[in-house]
Order: C-alpha cells, then sequence, then structure tokens
C-alpha cells in the first residue's frame, strides 16, 4: 500500500558505537538501521518509526544516526529531559523527531509513577514544533486518565493497546477513560505488541477484544507497527508478515486500513501524504 506507516521500531547497537545505559532492565541483539529498512522492504511499507528505546535513556544519538541515512522514509520520536532547551528540540525536529516518549514501564526506579508536572511543562516547549507524547504504561492503571489528560497542552500517543494485560477486561475504567480521549481526539493509540500482553501463542486471540474495542470507537486516532525487532520478549519471537496480516484481522474494512496505515501516520508524524 502506497504510504503505509511500521509507526513502532527500534534501533539497537552496536554497543561498541551507542553505549547502552548502566540501568537498563535488557540487553538486546544488534538491530541495526540497514536491517531495519529490509524489514520494511519486504513487507512493502513504504515508511517507519524510530522509537528511542529504554536502553539508551536520553542518549538520542543510535536514533538520531539512524534517521539521518533515510529522511524521506524515516520519523522518529525521542527521549529528552524535562529542561531541555528549545535549541536542542529545534535540532531534533530537523533530524526529524515528531515526539517525546515517556515510559513509566520499563524502569528500576519509579515504575508506574506518572510525572505530570513535569510532562505539562515539557509539552509547553514541544508544542510550537507540532509533537507529541508518546507514553509507554498500564492505561488500566490510571481510571482517571481521561481527567487527568483533559486539558494536556499537545497530543498524545499510547503503545501496545494502551497495554492492558489481556486477563483483564474492556470495562477497565482505565481503558474507557483512554476511549474517551480518543473520541475526543485528544489521544492516538498503536495498534502493536500484542504478544507483550498475553502468554498465548500468535495470533494472540485473547487481544482481539481489545483491539476491535478500539477500532469501534476511532479508527480514525489509531496507528499500526510492527515494534520490531521485539525487545525483551518472554514468549515466542513474533514474524513480522504475521502481524501485519493480524491487521487485516482487526480491521476487515480496507478503507479503514488505509487510515491506520497511511493517513494517520502521516498526520501524527508529518510525512507527505501520497
Amino acid at each position: 500500500m502506497r504510504g503505509a506507516c511500521d509507526c513502532h521500531a527500534h534501533v539497537c547497537g552496536p554497543a561498541s558505537r551507542y553505549p547502552y545505559a548502566p540501568n537498563r532492565l535488557y540487553t538486546p541483539e544488534d538491530a541495526l538501521p540497514a536491517d531495519y529498512r529490509r524489514m520494511l522492504d519486504s513487507l512493502g511499507l513504504e515508511r517507519g518509526v524510530l522509537v528511542q528505546p529504554s536502553i539508551y535513556g536520553t542518549d538520542n544519538q543510535a536514533l538520531l544516526d539512524a534517521l539521518a541515512q533515510d529522511r524521506e522514509r524515516l520519523r522518529g520520536v525521542a527521549v529528552v529531559p524535562y529542561d531541555i532547551h528549545a535549541r536542542e528540540l529545534d535540532k531534533l525536529h530537523q533530524a526529524g523527531v515528531r515526539g517525546v516518549r515517556q515510559n513509566i514501564v520499563d524502569l528500576k526506579e519509579g515504575k508506574g509513577a506518572l510525572p505530570l508536572d513535569d510532562l505539562r511543562r515539557l509539552a509547553v516547549k514541544i508544542k510550537p514544533f507540532g509533537w507529541h507524547v508518546e507514553f509507554l504504561m498500564h492505561v488500566d492503571e490510571f481510571p482517571e486518565l481521561d481527567r487527568q489528560l483533559a486539558d494536556f497542552p499537545v497530543d498524545v500517543v499510547f503503545g501496545h493497546l494502551g497495554y492492558v494485560p489481556a486477563t483483564k477486561k474492556t470495562s477497565e475504567p482505565g481503558f474507557q477513560a483512554l476511549l474517551r480521549l480518543m473520541q475526543d481526539g485528544k489521544a492516538w493509540v498503536k495498534l502493536t505488541a500484542p504478544y507483550r500482553l498475553t502468554v498465548s501463542a500468535l495470533p494472540y486471540p485473547e487481544t482481539d477484544v481489545f483491539a476491535r474495542a478500539l477500532v469501534e470507537a476511532a479508527p480514525e486516532r489509531l496507528l499500526w507497527g510492527t515494534d520490531w525487532p521485539h525487545v525483551f520478549i518472554k514468549g515466542a519471537m513474533p514474524e513480522d508478515r504475521k502481524l501485519l496480516a493480524l491487521l487485516e484481522h482487526w480491521v476487515p474494512d480496507k478503507a479503514a486500513r488505509k487510515r491506520i496505515l497511511v493517513d494517520n501516520p502521516a498526520q501524527v508524524y508529518g510525512f507527505t501524504r501520497p
């Protein structure tokens, strides 16, 4: 599909050139930019979004070097300190960064804590660039999420279907709050990494109810991604082509799939519309 985009992937290594943070939770195998572009080509995807993994902290150099190799095809989501200066944000923007990530899951310290005051101040700084804040968090742990983010200065993006364990239900107050944020035009959700929500094998049937609830609520606020190279995974390694096929299972309507794969990413990440 022309203009189709993988909205969630990572590049890692080599460690000799891009050292990992000492407080990381895992050490990945090398997953290099050239490998990623070959994966995109194999799936027939024209575009990709690289998201800063937790193993690098706020050192975005591996991400920036990867973006520099293909400025037309790739965009990035960085991790930055809260006190970053506008000049540094401008440099990141010129390099292809279009958002900042807040991970409150893969941490040794501060896990599950949402630093909203710091994030609001950061959001004010990134707003002139048209960026968003991407959250990696378990939305079921935040039953008043829509109230907490009701007046947030920029759009927000949530990874991994809201990251609700498949042992729970869509009636979870936090998941319902996420649906309301989407319907109010304030949040985007990535249909990514269903294997992180369940111990089942592909096609991860327990996650269907969450994916379809998101699709029914607001397909105009959805994105899709591979989560390549599937770091820190505890179960069987998924096949990227089958993950893409799973999107067709969740979204049988072709026009809706085009919106999720092409139109929505173009809006969020600033790609030229095909």
